[in-house]
């Protein structure tokens, strides 16, 4: 029995009667939340895991956020093996103030196959520059000397799956009238414009009749720019020397052409698509 006034003690409390002491007002909330903080007071460990996760996560932001064209990987950039196969380049990078620049890092990332329909390429060489009489294969002809053609772009690509290499030619125009005539000029004239291997260099000409089916040049303005893409076989060899160097025989037939040849049309087509896509609201 306890006189009024006077204090029971409770369960925890030490011997001063402090400890455990349960009174009213503002004094009880502020001891119910000192016992709360000190329920979740933060230890060692929660604090290491705590700076853990936030770099975790700043790690993240950044590899989302500053992409590299090509990676496999946003952000990771291309495995060291790809980055030492990086493709020949020949001739003046375009200047990065040109927001019509022909840029094939930004076009066709060496990294990064182009792949349209069942057709998949890798790019290889790449020649660009502004006078472009470079792409003919006779340049002495200097048919696009006066024909309003500002710069140009070679780009070399060989099939993933299938044994083909293609030549994609990208010219570019003052204006549209410009491209359209330059592109009846092209399709007029079969074999006038150049075919580059992966190295850079210039592949022969074929011999006249000796093409194989579907080689044939596919010429095509989009805007103000002409696309000129064709296709070989995987030796890039034009069909009348086939004897005098004959393919290896570890090449495995595809679908479509006689005899196991590859679809060079196939080729041919899904490139040509690739490369007019950014030209066509242009």
């Amino acid at each position: 029995m306890t006189t009024q006034g006077a204090h029971t003690p409770t369960p925890g409390e030490g011997q001063d009667g402090q400890a455990g002491q349960r009174t009213g007002g503002g004094a009880g909330v502020a001891a119910v939340a000192a016992d709360r903080r000190r329920g979740r007071r933060v230890t060692g460990r929660r604090a290491v895991g705590w700076v853990v996760m936030a770099g975790v996560v700043a790690a993240g932001g950044w590899i989302i956020t500053r992409p590299t064209p090509g990676d496999y990987i946003p952000g990771l950039g291309p495995s060291k093996a790809d980055s030492a196969r990086t493709p020949p380049v020949v001739g003046t990078p375009p200047p990065t103030t040109d927001p019509e620049a022909l840029n094939a890092d930004n076009m066709f990332p060496a990294q990064r196959p182009v792949e349209v329909g069942g057709y998949k390429a890798r790019r290889g060489g790449i020649r660009q520059g502004e006078k472009c009489d470079e792409v003919l294969q006779d340049r002495t002809q200097e048919l696009l000397k006066d024909s309003g053609c500002q710069a140009y772009l070679i780009v070399s690509f060989t099939g993933v799956d299938h044994p083909v290499r293609s030549s994609v030619t990208l010219l570019r125009f003052a204006d549209q009238a410009a491209a359209a005539r330059a592109a009846d000029t092209l399709r007029g004239k079969p074999g006038l414009v150049a075919f580059m291997l992966a190295d850079t260099n210039i592949a022969p000409a074929p011999s006249v009749g000796s093409a194989k089916p579907g080689s044939e040049a596919r010429v095509e303005a989009v805007g103000h720019y002409v696309t000129v893409t064709s296709s070989r076989p995987g030796d890039a060899r034009p069909a009348d020397t086939a004897s005098s160097n004959p393919a290896p025989s570890t090449q495995a037939p595809t679908a479509s052409g006689s005899g196991g040849e590859p679809n060079l049309d196939e080729a041919t087509r899904a490139l040509s698509y690739a490369a007019g896509q950014p030209f066509v609201w242009m």
